[in-house]
């Protein structure tokens, strides 16, 4: 038995080597650095284990303050001299200290402190995360090539740059400048024609200009359209499945495992976009993709720009899920540096999971003081 002996909470503003944008605003700037709050969990056995949240109001209402608010405030209170592996009590203490109503409550902060749990457990007893799910699975998490701009040129540029590194599919922001869209995709697919094709518009349009956006997109070969409508509008999407033959994905619509059971009622979607950060962590994310796979539903990964550490956290849970297409963990393509030891994982397009207990993730002191960011 092991109980948590002390939650520490490290708000970071990490260096970016470009600017990143989606439909709703800028996600993350040079001139600014990324937000990103990591959070350590100690058990009574000596261990340790590590999360992070990446919060960013652009894309929900969680922010940096309101992440470090609740875990130092709200969650650590309830959580400390709890059993660290009893998981199920843990996210029933979380869940009623910030309790959710129509969306979840806080599942950005929850998902540090779950991740971080995991890990902690895991190094307790020696194993890799994915042994807690009884899984030794080798299926390999491939990786889509992120591209975000407004600019055909530019697009193509990067195109070929994803092609060069191997990377087996591209992820095409859409709705930065939507009278470019189409434009923009045919510039991608003339460079990349062979690789999974994922058009993500981040909730940019309304249903009579997704479906005018669709047919162009048919004609251009995209694999799957994602989340083009708002995130409440599940009935909109259903009637957009209707008008085309592209399958849709929900990213933004879709937070819990109760979030995934609405979407196949209303028959709102084909794939679910896994997200551990969205989901309240790697336990709510694994279930939303337990339920999704086994109704018959495609599914996709995602991050929101995670480290190191977020990254290695949801490829162990990509191959546990042993997803077939290619994930779109964009950290590396975002951030010049973060706080864990070591290069990036990836190669050739692939991440490559180290050996021994937990994450794998080794976090340098000196780097968190160096990218230490206020706690407003």
């Amino acid at each position: 038995m092991i109980r948590i002996s002390s939650i520490d909470v490290f708000p970071l503003r990490l260096p970016l080597k470009q600017n990143f944008r989606i439909s709703q605003g800028t996600v993350g700037a040079v001139s600014a650095g990324a937000p990103h709050v990591y959070v350590r969990v100690a058990g009574d056995n000596g261990a340790e284990g590590w999360g992070e949240a990446r919060p960013s109001p652009r894309w929900s209402y969680e922010t940096p303050e309101s992440v470090c608010s609740a875990v130092a405030n709200y969650l650590r209170p309830a959580l400390l001299g709890q059993r660290a592996d009893d998981l199920a009590v843990v996210h029933r203490i979380m869940n009623r200290e910030l309790a959710g109503s129509l969306h979840p409550g806080q599942p950005i902060a929850k998902a540090a402190v779950d991740t971080a749990l995991h890990d902690l457990i895991a190094r307790s007893y020696g194993l890799p995360v994915a042994a807690l799910w009884q899984s030794g699975s080798a299926h390999p998490v491939r990786l889509s090539y992120l591209i975000s701009t407004d600019s055909p040129e530019e697009a193509a540029r990067k195109a070929r740059q994803a092609v060069a590194a191997g990377y087996a599919g591209v992820d095409v922001k859409l709705g930065l400048s939507p009278a470019r869209d189409l434009d923009i995709v045919a510039a991608v697919k003339h460079e990349a024609p062979n690789v999974f094709f994922r058009a993500d518009a981040n909730q940019a349009y309304s249903l009579t200009q997704a479906i005018r956006l669709a047919k162009g997109l048919e004609r251009l070969g995209v694999d799957v359209l994602e989340q083009p409508l708002p995130a409440s509008q599940l009935h909109a999407h259903a009637e957009l499945r209707r008008k085309t033959s592209i399958p849709i994905a929900l990213d933004e619509s879709v937070w819990s495992p109760s979030g995934v059971l609405e979407a196949l009622r209303i028959e709102a979607c084909d794939t679910i976009v896994i997200k551990l950060t969205k989901m309240g962590g790697l336990r709510g994310a694994k279930l939303c993709g337990e339920i999704a796979r086994e109704s018959g539903l495609g599914l996709l990964g995602g991050g929101l720009t995670e480290s190191k550490l977020g990254l290695l956290a949801s490829a162990h849970l990509f191959r546990y899920l042993e997803l077939t297409e290619p994930a779109d963990l964009n950290g590396p393509m975002f951030l010049k540096d973060d706080a864990v030891e070591g290069e990036w994982p990836i190669r050739g397009g692939e991440v490559v999971l180290p050996e021994g207990p937990g994450l794998g993730c080794r976090i340098s002191e000196d780097k968190l003081r160096k990218y230490a960011a206020d706690a407003v």
